[in-house]
């Protein structure tokens, strides 16, 4: 995948800094950052807030004075991230939508993280994307990042059937602790089970004929910022970026705020009905391989993550939405 991204020439060079940030004990490690960063900041004045909202990595806004006007993010790699997420890749997805003016500034990376510009604005919520002028803005800035083109006119490929592969050998099989371990037994489909859906997703969603473009794919409402007084949202975190089916990245997104299909139907005012029509299987049936691809990764997460967050229980949660929506969404075919 890395030769289908480019960081264009005379894109910011990016420093890498040699500092490790302890996730329980950061300010001193942040504060080694800001030195370089903001060299001109007194390390007495530094305020920090810790943002609580992610649930695979930590995040520190670090400031000095009683506004939030010049903040320096620093976010520090989740424990085990580096087993699912090309941390290499990232860094080069966010240097492409940075030169395009999709990303905020990347300041740096360090041994277990990096440092961006805050975006001034708000975290969306699900009853805010609802709304019309909201999602018109998340419709136009994802077909910027649609529009990206791969380097030098390769045909890109989807990497996400090697990613779900990947994520597939690393689900535990057992966990140490009899509660967990229990749960994992009485409440996630087997390992076998699993397998033969992953393959059936395959099989099924390849054919479909949605077109591979540069996804985002982790499109959910805290991932998206509105600035009211510029009119515009932009989309944050980048670790799952990449080549992959339009339609997943599409499917994904309503995933996250079960926006009804009358809503999404009624936005194909300018293109035909069979484009729509076309588009709403597409989405419907790509919004299978999310809830299984999240389902996967939470697993994953139960057995490495330090976050407080019952990763089990999303597991389960997606796993359970997916097989609900399997028989519906398979009955829905493409127009003739």
């Amino acid at each position: 995948m890395a030769n289908y991204i480019h960081v264009p020439e005379g894109a910011p060079v990016v420093p890498k800094l040699d500092v490790t940030l302890d996730e329980h004990d950061y300010r001193a490690g942040a504060l080694k950052l800001i030195k370089t960063l903001r060299p001109y900041w007194k390390p007495s004045e530094v305020k920090t807030k810790a943002f609580t909202d992610g649930i695979t990595n930590k995040l520190i806004g670090c400031y000095v004075g009683g506004s939030m006007q010049d903040v320096v993010l620093v976010r520090v790699y989740g424990n085990k991230t580096e087993l699912f997420v090309d941390r290499e890749f990232e860094v080069k997805s966010f240097r492409v939508l940075q030169a395009h003016r999709c990303a905020p500034r990347l300041y740096c990376t360090f041994n277990n993280g990096l440092c961006y510009e805050f975006l001034q604005g708000v975290a969306l919520e699900p009853e805010h994307i609802r709304g019309p002028a909201i999602f018109r803005h998340i419709a136009r800035q994802m077909a910027k990042y649609h529009a990206i083109h791969a380097h030098n006119g390769w045909v890109p490929q989807s990497d996400l059937w090697l990613k779900m592969s990947k994520f597939f050998s690393l689900v535990p099989t057992h966990f140490e602790d009899p509660e967990k371990d229990q749960r994992l037994n009485s409440e996630v489909p087997s390992a076998a089970c699993l397998r033969d859906e992953m393959i059936w997703l395959q099989q099924n969603l390849s054919k479909l004929g949605s077109p591979v473009v540069l996804c985002h794919n982790d499109l959910l409402c805290k991932n998206i910022i509105y600035n009211q007084q510029e009119g515009n949202v932009k989309f944050i975190d980048y670790e799952y970026a990449g080549y992959n089916y339009q339609a997943f990245d599409i499917g994904n997104h309503f995933n996250e705020f079960d926006l009804t299909d009358q809503e999404y139907k009624s936005q194909g005012t300018q293109v035909s009905n069979i484009e729509v029509e076309v588009l709403y299987v597409q989405v419907n049936r790509f919004a299978l391989a999310s809830h299984f691809f999240w389902g996967l990764w939470a697993l994953i997460q139960a057995q490495y993550s330090t976050i407080d967050f019952d990763f089990l229980g999303y597991a389960v949660l997606r796993f359970s939405q997916y097989f609900k929506m399997k028989p519906e969404v398979t009955s829905l075919l493409l127009p003739e």
